[in-house]
């Protein structure tokens, strides 16, 4: 169990490491790529390279000994069937710088018995002694050559025959340090070659793939200033000095700036239109609202004209000219605050919201429709109430236009954790999600702009984004409902803006 455990902890790690790596910009993993291809292939051929080596060397080395041991058989084989030590002594001894390229350490000339009869090195290996266990375990019983690189040594045996008859055998150990050390100059060199051909590539291709990838960075700059609203076609001399696929992808990006432009204008144009059909109707409203009021005061006045002297005439018009001349305020009083702004715009008071009816009344009047008013907000909060006011009005002029005759409208505002909540039911046909949708989208769509519809649910939504807020659309059987939640900031942070 713990076995799996710790295996499962390795996946875990190799896992987050291919992670890790996954996330490595391209200008770095490729060239870490092509530096791992390259240590892959030169570690191949390395290897490759210095198995032929170390094969030619020993082929190489049995030809030598081969000579080695023929030329010295034929001296001493005369010698031996005579018995004759010191001329056998005498043809190892000169035969040890007789070769290049073999180096013998010692020697050794054995008679089949197993005794030595001369060696090379006569203090070590005495006449006549038998030869020592631990040379047979290295030259074997077998004629050849036996290589230990570990031990830098070969063990060369050879038997002696005269007329196929075995007379003894010759054992010679014979130093290889020069062919070893040759071997390591060859894997050196083979490791400081491929090595700087590996750190060469590496970095080569990390400066071709950084200068190749240089317009991902001019484009990358470009959408980001459109993030952050600044929409800029890429210059004219930027698209000269890249290759004809990045060229065209230029053009492509230049062309969708310009169409952003050119959205942009046309929504500001739209804004605008809508700012101006809305004003437009505020003011038929504002100018109902101030005429029939104005109307009855005339009739006040003229009613004083006639029947000044009656003191209860008198009175009963001069508070009919005061209750008119309050509503007149009233109204202009709402307009003002709602597209000029209050005292403290970053406030919101109950009254901001109470006098709202009073800018819908000729809206609501001309369709018969019961405004049911429940503002449950108790205390000043910090919140745009600028904002709030025109995100309510644009809401509730929308659920007049979409209410039938003599329908009702709801407005209701209260706090709930943090959080101010806006709900607008009408009893009309319900929104169209392409119209619902337009509280979420970051511009408006082009096509219902072109005919004056849904801006002001595109304003509103706007408002509400730029608050940290969101709108919900719901659909409760009959009409239409739009809560709108927007967070209420702490004195802390309002402190902290000041």
């Amino acid at each position: 169990m713990a076995v799996r455990k710790d295996e499962a902890g390795e996946c875990a790690k190799l896992i987050r490491t291919l992670g890790h790596i996954a996330a490595w910009p391209l200008v770095v993993k490729v060239p870490v790529l092509v530096a791992g291809l390259m240590v892959t292939v030169a570690f191949t051929i390395s290897q490759v390279v210095l198995w032929r080596f170390m094969q030619d060397q020993e082929n190489n080395l049995t030809l030598l000994t081969s000579a080695y041991a023929d030329g010295l058989s034929a001296v001493i084989l005369p010698a031996m069937v005579q018995g004759n030590v010191w001329e056998v002594f005498d043809a190892l001894d000169r035969a040890r710088n007789r070769y290049a390229g073999v180096e013998p350490r010692y020697a050794i000339v054995e008679l089949p018995n197993g005794r030595i009869l001369a060696a090379s090195d006569p203090l070590r290996f005495p006449a006549h002694t038998v030869v020592p266990n631990e040379l047979h375990s290295w030259f074997g019983t077998k004629d050849g050559l036996r290589i230990n690189a570990d031990l830098g040594r070969a063990w060369l045996s050879r038997g002696l025959f005269v007329d196929t008859f075995p007379v003894g055998r010759l054992l010679a150990e014979i130093d290889i340090a020069d062919l070893l050390h040759a071997r390591r100059e060859i894997l050196l060199t083979l490791v400081l070659v491929n090595g700087c051909l590996t750190l060469a590539f590496a970095l080569g291709g990390y400066f071709v793939l950084k200068r190749m990838l240089q317009p991902f960075g001019v484009l990358t700059r470009h959408m980001e200033q459109i993030r952050d609203g600044c929409v800029e076609a890429i210059p004219d001399d930027g698209r000269m000095r890249v290759a004809s696929e990045f060229s065209k992808l230029f053009d492509r990006f230049n062309a969708m700036a310009r169409a952003l432009n050119e959205r942009q204008i046309l929504q500001s144009q739209l804004a605008d239109q809508e700012k101006y059909v809305m004003l437009g109707r505020l003011a038929s409203g504002m100018a109902h609202e101030v005429n029939n009021p104005l109307g009855g005061m005339l009739n006040a006045i003229d009613t004083i004209q006639a029947h000044g002297n009656d003191p209860a005439v008198l009175n009963k018009s001069l508070d009919f000219l005061k209750r008119g001349l309050a509503g007149i305020r009233n109204v202009a009083r709402a307009a003002l605050v709602t597209y000029k702004g209050g005292a403290d715009p970053g406030v919101l008071t109950p009254s901001d919201l109470d006098d709202l009816p009073l800018l819908v009344q000729h809206e609501a009047g001309a369709r018969k429709l019961r405004l049911d008013w429940q503002n449950r907000i108790s205390k000043p909060l910090l919140i745009d109430g600028a904002a709030i006011r025109q995100i309510t009005l644009n809401l509730l002029l929308n659920a007049c236009a979409a209410s039938p005759l003599g329908g009702r409208v709801t407005v209701a505002g209260w706090c709930c954790d943090g959080t101010l909540r806006i709900a607008v039911t009408d009893e009309g046909s319900c929104l169209p999600p392409e119209m619902a949708t337009l509280l979420d989208q970051a511009a408006p769509a082009t096509g219902r702009m072109q005919e004056n519809k849904g801006l002001g649910l595109w304003m509103s939504g706007h408002l509400i984004r730029r608050l940290g807020g969101r709108a919900k659309v719901e659909y409760p059987g009959v009409g239409t409902r739009v809560v709108v939640s927007v967070p209420i900031a702490s004195e802390q942070v309002r402190h902290a803006a000041e």
